[in-house]
């Protein structure tokens, strides 16, 4: 396991996948998507698992692409490009709309794809060494799969800059730009996203999913009538639920809910 590029480990409700190709700072190939998307959906249809931790070892994030796997695509016909492209579209499709919050660890830099994993991330921790770059252009290519979530991340102002520019910024401006959501000393990272997975823990599963998917819906098209009987359907469906049943029962009685049992 110790070997294994993507590694997967579960415990207390918590899946953490970590990508472990230090010696090429964690850079993606095709294999690499397969595994992830396939982990992913994994994660996603265990009821054991409450919440998603992305992180790295070594002292990058993740480069993006593989060199190597640039090489090969550049030998690729324009269908092979297509697959492979679709491929890595979906796997950030996947992780992005993930039916359980995600947590991203980033402890040093995350450049092109990597930003691109970063992006479709719920949360983002980010350590103070972390560096970040679309450096798409520079290779006279576009970073097309990953630009919904890098835009959704921080609007299209800012993209217009460092999507053109390739320029590198650090953690305080990612956090000023939104892409990351705190910024801390080194030591400091594992504990910052406990607090986020202690936080997420006291909620109930089914909520967090159906908010989730809240969130995309109301952030995209107009509050019109079709979005406000949307909106009230889903808090019709889940308060008729057992979790939404168990939930107000528990906070009428003043105890823990269900999810919470044996919780210290």
């Amino acid at each position: 396991m110790a070997n294994e590029p993507l590694r997967l480990e579960s415990g207390a409700g918590i899946a953490r996948l970590t990508l472990n190709r230090p010696e090429i700072h964690n850079a993606f190939d095709d294999d690499l998507v397969r595994r992830m998307t396939e982990q992913l959906r994994a994660v996603e249809a265990d009821p054991t698992v409450r919440a998603v931790v992305l992180a790295s070892t070594g002292k990058s994030f993740s480069a993006g692409a593989d060199l190597n796997w640039m090489k090969r695509m550049a030998g690729y016909s324009q269908d092979e490009n297509r697959a492979d492209a679709q491929a890595l579209a979906e796997m950030l499709r996947t992780l992005n709309r993930l039916a359980k919050p995600t947590v991203a660890l980033v402890q040093g830099a995350a450049f092109g794809g990597g930003v691109g994993l970063v992006a479709c991330c719920d949360m983002v921790v980010a350590a103070t060494p972390a560096r970040f770059a679309l450096t798409e252009v520079r290779l006279g290519i576009l970073p097309a799969v990953i630009s919904p979530y890098v835009v959704a991340a921080i609007g299209e102002r800012a993209a217009r800059r460092y999507l053109l520019t390739a320029e590198r910024f650090d953690a305080v401006e990612a956090h000023r730009l939104g892409l990351v959501h705190a910024v801390v000393e080194p030591d400091a990272l594992e504990a910052t996203g406990a607090a986020l997975l202690d936080a997420l823990g006291k909620a109930g599963p089914l909520a967090l999913g159906e908010t989730k998917d809240l969130i995309f819906r109301v952030s995209r098209g107009p509050v019109d009538a079709e979005m406000i009987a949307d909106t009230a359907e889903r808090i019709t469906r889940i308060r008729a639920s057992d979790e939404g049943r168990e939930g107000i029962g528990a906070f009428l009685d003043k105890r823990p809910p269900a999810w919470l049992a044996g919780d210290d």
